[in-house]
């Protein structure tokens, strides 16, 4: 399948905005809250934003299939033959959408061959865009005006960590005790994956559970700003390779010649 990765780029931006308009019709709505089998909520908007992504992608790119975190199962015996497909987390950061603190994104990627080669996460209430196609760099848009992306080198002497706003548990502070001088910053959704793309965090460890299409578009953008996803055991997290979403526990940095895992 030939991809014209420069082509898609736009189109998968103005679905994800127009995606969060949804989202937002009910965000200062009275809520109908439930609770799906793992134990995590899903909202109307959830689903809304599902729908209008879904049904995008399948008009504007028929043959390539879709996996959403609201889609109905789908069996590893009929994926495991995608070599190309969408990977997408229509409303990253339920928990976040349901406290009102407008921490959560909409978050679109392309994986092919296991690796996610394009990627948009777009922040509904400020509307700030980050998005990354392989070998083209990593990139920031806010109200219009672009940035190019980098992560950065890390000082060891003043170690900025991302943490989640709703998941801490002991590893976490275990880690944490490790590092002797730290400042944490709490975030919600695939933002403070964001951060370290963009060289305000060095490192996000995720050391509890997420499944594949919480860190797919995530990934794009922070490899193609020069920082990595990997495993606790530094391999590089790849999709699609087993009957399960869940991903392993994970780690995105920004500077490598560091043993994060140490650290663990």
């Amino acid at each position: 399948m030939q991809i014209d990765l420069e082509t898609l780029l736009p189109r998968i931006i103005e679905i994800s905005e127009i995606a969060s308009v949804e989202i937002l019709k009910y965000y200062n709505t009275e809520l109908n809250i439930k609770e799906k089998d793992d134990h995590t909520p899903v909202t109307e908007a959830d689903f809304a934003a599902h729908k209008t992504i879904v049904n995008a992608l399948n008009e504007f790119t028929p043959n390539i299939p879709v996996l959403s975190e609201e889609s109905i199962s789908i069996s590893f015996d009929e994926r495991k033959s995608w070599d190309t497909y969408w990977l997408v987390d229509p409303l990253d950061g339920t928990r976040e959408f349901i406290k009102k603190n407008d921490e959560f994104t909409v978050n679109i990627a392309l994986i092919h061959q296991h690796s996610p080669i394009l990627g948009v996460i777009y922040i509904p209430v400020t509307k700030i865009c980050y998005y990354a196609h392989k070998d083209c760099g990593a990139f920031k848009r806010v109200d219009g005006s672009i940035t190019k992306i980098t992560a950065k080198k890390t000082d060891l002497n003043s170690i900025v960590v991302a943490g989640s706003r709703s998941y801490r548990d002991s590893s976490l502070d275990n880690f944490l005790s490790k590092i002797n001088q730290y400042e944490i910053i709490s975030m919600g959704s695939s933002i403070k994956s964001c951060l370290v793309a963009e060289g305000k965090v060095d490192i996000y460890p995720r050391l509890g559970p997420t499944s594949e299409w919480d860190t797919a578009a995530a990934q794009c953008i922070v490899e193609e700003a020069g920082g990595f996803v990997t495993d606790t055991e530094l391999n590089r997290i790849q999709y699609n390779k087993k009957e399960s979403l869940l991903n392993p526990h994970f780690l995105v940095f920004a500077d490598n010649s560091i043993t994060w895992n140490e650290y663990l």
